[in-house]
């Protein structure tokens, strides 16, 4: 069986070999935190190309739009690797690593164990019993874009065990389309064909306008990205849905794009 790979095309899209399993999840608030729910179904393929650049009429798949755009897509992203690139915050049992990609999809927020309001930095400078550590390990694993990694003192990184696949991320609640959760281990080689480090979760950038490529850095809710199956808040029925041959490819699905 193939590696599942993840490919950086130059100035073009993502291509996915492998048979990497695709699916959509949607952002919803749960309480103080977030959890997510099943979208719809993504057609399975053994090797696919996913849009890059926020244009296609065909999202997530790339449709050549940017050809006709011409899409800039130089990764500007470090290939340092996370430990070295990565600051660190200490609490009485377990440190927190935090590499500042965002992709703002807000699973750092969650309850402490009395219920309060709390978020992942909190939870782990605060832990001292076993149930704290617990929650503040979980909390930290939650995190989409890999950004947020708790580990013991003098021990390794703790990661959740996560299926391979790529999850395509519908944020309702800021009413934007998210970026591409990438989760169990997958390998991602850049245009220039040197490998990033391999990381158990990372977000890629799928709006075209991050400015931190090929990663998500949040840009997408500034630019109200839509990839034209945006569901509505408070259900799973898509709305505004882009049809191909009514759709202008020199306007971008993102309100305020350039």
């Amino acid at each position: 069986m193939a590696e599942m790979r993840i490919k950086v095309l130059p100035n073009g899209p993502y291509e996915v070999t492998g048979g990497v399993p695709i699916d959509e999840k949607i952002i919803r608030p749960d309480g103080d935190g977030y959890r997510w729910e099943d979208g719809r179904e993504i057609e399975q393929k053994e090797e696919y190309h996913l849009c890059r650049c926020g244009h296609s009429n065909n999202a997530p798949f790339c449709d050549g739009t940017h050809k006709k755009i011409g899409f800039v897509g130089r990764e500007t992203a470090s290939k340092e690797p996370y430990d070295q690139r990565a600051g660190y915050f200490q609490g009485p049992r377990i440190d927190l690593a935090d590499d500042e990609r965002c992709a703002f999809a807000r699973f750092c927020h969650s309850a402490d164990l009395s219920g309060e309001a709390s978020e992942a930095w909190t939870l782990a400078m605060t832990a001292k019993s076993d149930d704290e550590v617990a929650l503040a390990e979980k909390v930290a694993g939650h995190c989409p874009a890999g950004r947020l990694t708790s580990k013991p003192h003098d021990e390794n990184f703790r990661e959740p065990d996560l299926e391979a696949g790529i999850t395509l991320i519908q944020d309702p609640q800021k009413g934007v389309s998210g970026g591409i959760y990438v989760h169990g281990g997958i390998a991602l080689e850049g245009a220039d064909g040197e490998e990033y480090e391999l990381r158990n979760r990372y977000a890629l950038c799928r709006c075209g306008s991050s400015r931190n490529k090929p990663f998500c850095d949040a840009f997408h809710v500034p630019m109200r990205y839509n990839d034209g199956f945006l569901p509505s808040e408070d259900s799973t029925d898509h709305v505004g849905t882009v049809k191909p041959e009514s759709a202008d490819v020199t306007s971008p699905h993102s309100e305020g794009a350039r």
